[in-house]
């Protein structure tokens, strides 16, 4: 592509008292000054997006921006002696979509450092139906069972199972053999089916989940992945079996965390933190080598909604408003 040829980008700019989001024509010579050039074929919509089209959280550190935490590609062009051109590459995390440009175009010039190459068996469209919610997931998975969390050890809690993260999840720990629980806020009959079909044996979605808990509750979970924090989080933890472990990685409901020192000392539990935005680049391999198999096709095609570019900012405005179920794959060529 030559630098005067243009392409489609959604652009972020800070007006005078909101933020405004367009569809605009750039050309490559508009794109950031880094070592290779990407042509986009998908990114995806997370609940960061929603933050930063709102004007909350200070997601957008920089404008104008292209957004998109995510996206896949084919080199085009490159400075980077690991990549050439025509390979096929993923990027996720690393600031990109908030202090960096991001997967929200045609086009996209990306840091070497950020960029994996597509493992083999997966196509562009795949990787973004799995996108950062399920590679976040996948590391969610690989830390309970480094922690020593196995199939017999007893039913898996996974909340926030309706959005991206937990809905892969759920898809995963089922695909490997897990029991697992997913925990909602929704009572619609249509959002439990959609969890049992993605592999949950059970939906639980009661009130005592918007209630502190005692220090220590009943022992229920082997492991759980949380999404939410705050009090639902002290709950898990206060519900933990002997030994268990939490992987967590959301703050849906505040970064608070109310609890007690009780379920750690009493029983063993241990709480570990996933971060999938710095996490080192041999562990990001590793997720997406084992996201070829550990995912089903059928389950990513009941998780994802596919949209064109145009339509991000309403949907993201419906994710913000928890009107979205499942994962949002962004077509930026539709």
């Amino acid at each position: 592509m030559a630098n005067n040829d243009t392409f489609r980008a959604l652009v972020v700019e800070k007006g005078e008292h909101e933020l405004v989001a367009s569809l605009q024509q750039l050309t490559v010579a508009d794109l950031p000054d880094e070592d290779v050039l990407v042509q986009v074929d998908y990114s995806t919509l997370n609940y960061k997006e929603g933050l930063g089209f709102a004007n909350r959280n200070k997601i957008f550190r920089i404008f104008p921006i292209v957004p998109g935490v995510d996206l896949a590609g084919t080199v085009v062009a490159s400075q980077s002696p690991a990549f050439k051109p025509g390979d096929k590459v993923i990027l996720n995390g690393w600031s990109v979509g908030e202090r960096y440009w991001g997967g929200y175009a045609q086009m996209a010039r990306i840091k070497s450092d950020f960029l994996i190459h597509l493992p083999p068996g997966m196509d562009t469209k795949k990787a973004m139906s799995i996108g950062t919610a399920g590679y976040t997931a996948m590391l969610m998975v690989m830390t309970l069972e480094e922690a020593g969390v196995t199939p017999g050890s007893g039913p898996i809690l996974v909340t926030g199972a309706t959005g991206g993260v937990g809905g892969n999840a759920v898809a995963i720990l089922n695909k490997l053999g897990y029991e697992v629980t997913a925990l909602t806020r929704s009572q619609q009959p249509s959002i439990h089916e959609y969890l049992h079909k993605i592999g949950a044996r059970e939906v639980i979605c009661g009130e005592e989940w918007t209630r502190p808990p005692a220090p220590l509750e009943s022992q229920k979970w082997a492991g759980a992945i949380d999404n939410i924090g705050s009090i639902v989080l002290a709950r898990i933890l206060a519900e933990m079996k002997y030994g268990g472990c939490v992987a967590a990685c959301g703050l849906a409901a505040g970064f608070d965390l109310p609890t007690t020192v009780m379920p750690f000392i009493l029983r063993g539990v241990s709480l570990r933190g996933v971060d999938s935005v710095s996490c080192p680049t041999p562990r990001r391999k590793a997720a997406w080598a084992r996201l070829v198999t550990d995912i089903t096709d059928e389950d990513l095609a009941a998780i994802n909604t596919v949209i064109p570019l145009a339509e991000v900012p309403r949907y993201a405005k419906e994710l913000l408003a928890g009107n979205i179920t499942g994962h949002v794959v962004v077509d930026v060529n539709a």
